[in-house]
């Protein structure tokens, strides 16, 4: 019997519609409308379609969503410049840095600037120090929207063993960190797993990821778990997106991976929409927190 697909898409509609009616709630009270800030650096086509994206659904959740467009010759001094003149305004509650920044400039040092209570992406030293102690002040977008799409499919995380296929900061590490924790953003059967980290030079990948019932793919590399690779029944979430031919194409070989899962994310329309759903989440999280402060 093929695999159950799980609708990350459909599961980001709820939760953008749920964050819709918390934002009319906050400015009803008295809140600010909360505001996000997206920096854009250079032409790159598909970091124009994340942030019209992003736009799109603020606009959609009563969200303010500013666009600071900058040349791909930007210096780095101007956009820091640009970065601390967006931590300073109180009108701004959220800032996100597209990624990738045009070669020539140090993105650790721009991530690093970001105001730690406007860092809705989670990407500041200071908040994934909070993450690690189980204390986050914003739990990361993609890592939170994948915890999001298991517990409201009631897939049982406690216990299970999760292989993370991959390592990044952004993805593998607080992916990790999140279902290893001993509670969730879901409740305790949305984390105590037992996590294994692996990648590329994983030795015997194939055996390690065999292994896992659930297997979370996030290496960026075109459909590089294939159906032979996973235990039957496993869960399989897809983090992954890859142009190959002109068609999108995740980390795992989905037709194959099918026939073997209990589950399977598609790509697209898998893991991708709740990244912005989870975004729009913190910035209403980050307005509500610096309101209350009595700073914006």
């Amino acid at each position: 019997m093929p695999a159950r697909v799980l609708n990350g898409k459909q599961t980001a509609l709820a939760i953008r519609g749920e964050v819709a009616e918390e934002v009319s709630k906050f400015v009803a009270e008295g809140g600010p409308r909360p505001c996000l800030a997206a920096v854009l650096v250079g032409d790159d086509p598909a970091s124009q379609v994340y942030v019209r994206n992003k736009q799109r659904a603020c606009e959609k959740a009563g969200i303010e969503g500013r666009l600071q467009r900058l040349p791909a010759d930007v210096s780095q001094a101007e956009l820091m410049d640009v970065v601390q003149g967006l931590n300073a305004d109180d009108a701004v509650h959220g800032i996100l840095v597209q990624l990738p920044l045009p070669r020539g400039l140090d993105e650790r040092q721009v991530l690093d600037a970001v105001d730690a209570r406007k860092d809705v992406d989670a990407f500041n030293p200071g908040n994934v120090g909070l993450l690690m102690q189980g204390r986050p002040r914003f739990l990361p977008c993609t890592p939170s929207g994948i915890v999001q799409l298991l517990h409201r499919y009631e897939i049982p995380v406690a216990g299970k063993h999760v292989v993370v296929v991959g390592r990044s900061d952004i993805v593998g590490k607080p992916m990790a960190m999140l279902l290893a924790a001993r509670d969730g953003s879901c409740g305790p059967d949305t984390a105590n797993a037992t996590v294994t980290i692996a990648h590329s030079r994983t030795d015997d990948l194939d055996a390690v990821v065999r292994s896992g019932d659930i297997v979370i793919a996030a290496v960026g590399r075109p459909e590089m778990i294939r159906g032979s690779m996973l235990k039957p029944g496993a869960v399989v979430i897809d983090v992954g997106i890859n142009r190959v031919d002109d068609k999108l194409v995740g980390d795992v070989c989905y037709e194959e991976a099918m026939e073997v899962a209990s589950a399977v994310t598609p790509v697209p329309g898998g893991v991708g929409p709740l990244t912005i759903a989870m975004l729009l989440s913190n910035t209403l999280q980050a307005a509500r927190a610096i309101h209350a402060s009595g700073q914006g």
